[in-house]
């Protein structure tokens, strides 16, 4: 048997950085908290974007919220994140 590669354990900790993301996304349309989870998912649903398609977008707002607080060392920036995933399906710019 084969050790696991820095390959492996890179992609298993993207997979499971995804899946948690993804599920915070559930958790807050579920819970309606921020309102804007459910009203993005609401409004992306009705122009025909796919569940799976509108939940990685909304993850990707998360994470980039997520990489600057944590680059920025500050609180969690609720305004803005809500601000962003209302400009669903237009993502953030990419940082330079």
């Amino acid at each position: 048997m084969s050790e696991p590669t820095d390959i492996d354990n890179d992609n298993d900790e993207e997979e499971f950085t995804e899946a948690t993301l993804i599920e915070a996304i559930e958790n807050q349309i579920e819970s309606d908290n921020p309102p804007a989870a459910k009203a993005t998912f609401n409004k992306l649903t009705l122009v025909g974007v796919e569940r799976e398609e509108i939940l990685n977008l909304m993850a990707h707002v998360l994470a980039y919220e997520i990489d600057a607080m944590l680059d920025e060392d500050r609180a969690f920036d609720t305004e803005w994140y809500e601000a962003a995933l209302r400009a669903l399906p237009e993502l953030p710019p990419e940082k330079s």
